[in-house]
């Protein structure tokens, strides 16, 4: 049993390694994810404020880059205000994303919206994400505008969130 499930955690650690697919175009438009969220709510697309735009991230809770990118997100945070913000996890236990969410203190901002969605890996495949962040922007009408497979430095993202 250890030798399974040793070998399995190779194999994960070895996806997640990868990058990704070569040639990989995004769909076009907001994933229809299902997410848990920290106050252990179900989220879905229908509950985004229509005709506003929408940043996805898909994050890992422990992974250095994306707690970089919050670090370098948190003084530029005004900046975001008019823009939905969805940070999606993958198969982590909630209390990890919860943690995450309190300590980067994204109850300050009711436009930030956390959570997992758990073991389906739905939006993981959706995006066909081998890293994390993964970014992807979307207009008013939910039309994709711009995905990021590794994460951009914040004055490109705000760049392109101001086009946006």
């Amino acid at each position: 049993m250890k030798k399974l499930l040793l070998s399995f955690s190779l194999i994960i650690a070895a996806a997640c390694s990868m990058a990704q697919t070569p040639g990989y175009t995004p769909p076009p438009v907001i994933p229809p994810y299902r997410i848990l969220n920290t106050d252990s709510v179900y989220v879905t697309p229908a509950n985004l404020v229509k005709n506003k735009p929408v940043m996805v991230i898909y994050f890992a809770p422990d992974c250095s880059h994306c707690q970089h990118l919050m670090f370098d997100l948190k003084p530029k945070m005004k900046a975001f205000k008019n823009m939905q913000v969805v940070m999606i996890t993958f198969a982590e236990p909630l209390k990890a994303t919860q943690v995450f969410y309190r300590d980067f203190n994204l109850k300050k901002y009711p436009n930030f919206t956390v959570g997992t969605e758990g073991y389906s890996l739905k939006v993981q495949k959706y995006y066909n994400v081998h890293t994390t962040p993964y970014i992807a922007l979307y207009d008013k009408n939910g039309k994709l505008v711009k995905a990021y497979e590794k994460a951009p430095t914040v004055d490109t993202l705000l760049a392109e969130v101001k086009k946006i």
